[in-house]
Formats: C-alpha cells, structure tokens, sequence
C-alpha cells in the first residue's frame, strides 16, 4: 500500500471509532459478557426468518422502490394510527430506512445547513453530533437534570435564538432508560409556536416502555407533529439489529426534503426484509407484547444485582440499565469499564462518552437485551465486585 501523498482536512477531527465497537472488540478479545453494545444474544421470532427466506424464493432480490415497499408503508401507517391516532399517508409522509441512523443523518443532512444550531439533550445517543457537524452546523449541548435525567425546559427557552433550527428528542432515552411525558410534549409545543424550527424524535425503543407508562410518541400531539420527524427501528422491535430496516414519518413537505436526500445516499433498502415485516406486522402483535417481554428482564437482572455494591438507576424505557460505581472506586468511568472487561470479564458502555463536554462521573450502562441466563451470569460477576 503506497503512502498517502494527499492533505485531507478531515470533517470529523476529534470523532474516532465508537465506543460501542471499541467495548464490543474489547469484550470478543477477553472473552468477556458483552452488556455493551445495544443488541439482543437471542434470535428473532422463526415466523420472521421463514418471512424473509419466502421473500427471497420468491423473486423479491432486487430495489425496492426509493421510499419503501408500498405494502410496508402502509402496515407502519396503520401501527402509528393504532397506537398514537397519528395519521401518515403511505405515499407521501413515509419512507422505509437503512435503520434509524441513517434516517437520523438524512433528517439533518436535508434540513439543516451550515452556521444553524441543533439542540441536543446530553447524554445523547452518539450519531447526533457528527451528523450535525458533517453539515457544518453547531451542536447545542443541555445537560439533562439528574438523578432523574429530566429536560429543564426553562433553560431551553434562553438557548433558543435566530440560529436554532431543530431539536433532538429521544424517548424512550438512550443511555439513561428514562421517558418523556406528555406534559414534556405540551411544553415543547408551546415553546416552538410560531416559529420554524423543526423537531427530530428519535423513538426507536417505542415499545419498551415499563410500569404502565405510555410510549408519548410525537404522533400523539398534531402541533408537534407538523413540524417532526419521527424515526423508529424496526431492528429493536423484532430483535433484528443485523438487518438494518426502520423508518421516518414525517408532513408530506417535509418528507419531501428527507427524500430527495434518502434517494442519492441509500435510494432503498433491503427488499426480502421489508416484505417480511410488512406480513409479520399484519399476523402478529408483538410489538404490544415488548414492554412485557423486556420489564420482565429489567426487573429480573435488577432483582439479581439489588444486593451488589452499584447503585441502580431507574429505568422507564429501552433495555439499558444505569448502574453507579461511586461506591466501589472513583476511576474515570472509561477507564473502569476497560477494568471490568478484563479482570472481572463483563462489558460496559461508560456514560461519559454521551456528553459534549469532559465529565467526571462513576456511571455506566449496561444492556439487559439478553437470554436470562445471560443476565444471571452478569449478576453473579456484577455481585463479585
């Protein structure tokens, strides 16, 4: 391989390889339980695979059309009615995506330009703020209010100037597990009347919601909704991560932007997947049943570990567990992370790398997307420490 002879002036200077791979690579070399990285260690439902293996024999190996299968469209419309009584038409306010992160590019890459503001609310979900700096932009950073990880929506209000030209929100939240409610959703509206900035709502854990809580999806409320993108997964619904398929619904206008962006970085995505969830979502209701499924795992690994030395956050929504470790050490958390990978052998994301600014805090999270036994193994490791 010859030298580079080129100067590249690179647009993501400070952006490395994510911690998510970094943990996942760390915990495959030590043999460790993988609590990292946000994926089940169970399969899909066998009904899915048949779906997608009768896909394929049957013909369906070429494009799909750029915004999605139309019969995919219209079983998303029809789930988003359901459960929100948001209307979306198919045709025009619909677009199947190669996962939620790619629609979370394509929603900034089209609608935000170079020297406007996108306020994000730390610790965020790391694809936010390279997407928005890939356009130029600049990432406004507000610290969400613990311990209970809330949006204080006074201090909102003083960010928001001229430049402002969207909002992130996600709920249910990734890494802290809490959830927005409806009275979050009533202020945001109220805050954004009358002006034009935009709202990304990034609700990808929409299902797995606990407690008797409902998921406030930005669909429920029509004043935030004409001014949304609403991006979802079906990958962490159906325990799918590997096939890369989610959505984005958003006003035909809007859409419009998203699409002429969608159709030269992606066009469309794999066509046997979208097939099959478009008949599994008209012959099973499993995404009802999540928030079953997974507050029996949360309250199974948090049960299992109650007696441990870590202080157990609270979890209203996805599959990720808090745990503090300021009990144990005061290690930065990175640092402490990389420890229990290799000496104690379980895996961990550390929280820190979810903020704008350097912090020093004893947090990690950790993944409970897992087979019990797999959860109990943690628990004994986690016990140990």
């Amino acid at each position: 391989m010859p030298n580079l002879s080129v100067s590249i002036k690179s647009k993501l200077p400070k952006v490395g390889t994510t911690i998510f791979s970094k943990m996942s690579a760390l915990a495959a070399q030590e043999k460790a339980l993988n609590l990292s990285q946000g994926f089940p260690d169970f399969d899909c439902a066998p009904l899915l695979k048949e779906l997608v293996t009768k896909a394929m024999y049957s013909g369906m190996n070429q494009y799909a059309p750029m915004p999605g299968l139309m019969s995919l469209r219209e079983a998303i419309a029809k789930k988003t009615e359901d459960l929100y009584t948001g209307i979306y038409h198919p045709e025009s306010e619909i677009t199947v995506t190669a996962g939620a992160t790619q629609a979370i590019f394509t929603a900034i890459l089209a609608t935000v330009s170079e020297e406007d503001e996108v306020i994000i609310f730390t610790p965020a979900y790391d694809c936010y703020e390279p997407a928005i700096g890939l356009v130029g932009a600049k990432a406004v950073h507000i610290e969400l209010q613990g311990p209970e990880y809330r949006i204080d929506w006074e201090q909102v209000k003083k960010v928001i100037n001229q430049r402002t030209r969207m909002i992130i929100i996600n709920t249910p939240h990734n890494p802290t597990g809490t959830i927005m409610t409806a009275q979050d959703m009533q202020k945001l509206e109220k805050l954004l009347q009358g002006s034009d900035i935009l709202v990304l709502s990034d609700e990808v854990y929409e299902h797995i919601i606990f407690d008797g809580y409902d998921h406030q999806s930005v669909a429920r409320f029509p004043k935030l909704a004409e001014r949304s993108f609403i991006i979802s997964s079906f990958g962490k619904t159906y325990h799918t991560t590997g096939w890369k398929i989610g959505y984005c619904l958003a006003p035909a206008e809007l859409m419009k932007e998203f699409r002429k962006a969608h159709q030269y970085n992606v066009f469309s995505v794999h066509s046997p997947s979208q097939q099959a969830y478009a008949e599994y979502l008209s012959l099973s209701n499993d995404h009802i049943q999540l928030k079953e499924f997974y507050q029996y795992k949360r309250d199974l690994f948090k049960n299992a570990i109650k007696n441990s030395r870590f202080i157990l956050g609270e979890t209203a929504g996805s599959y990720f567990q808090l745990l503090d470790y300021s009990n144990i050490s005061e290690e930065h958390d990175i640092a402490f992370a990389e420890r229990l990978t290799k000496e104690h052998k379980i895996a961990s994301i550390p929280t820190s790398v979810f903020y704008g600014r350097k912090v020093e805090q004893q947090v990690l999270r950790f993944c409970f997307a897992k087979k019990d036994e797999t959860l109990l193994h943690a628990a004994e490791i986690i016990n140990s420490i």
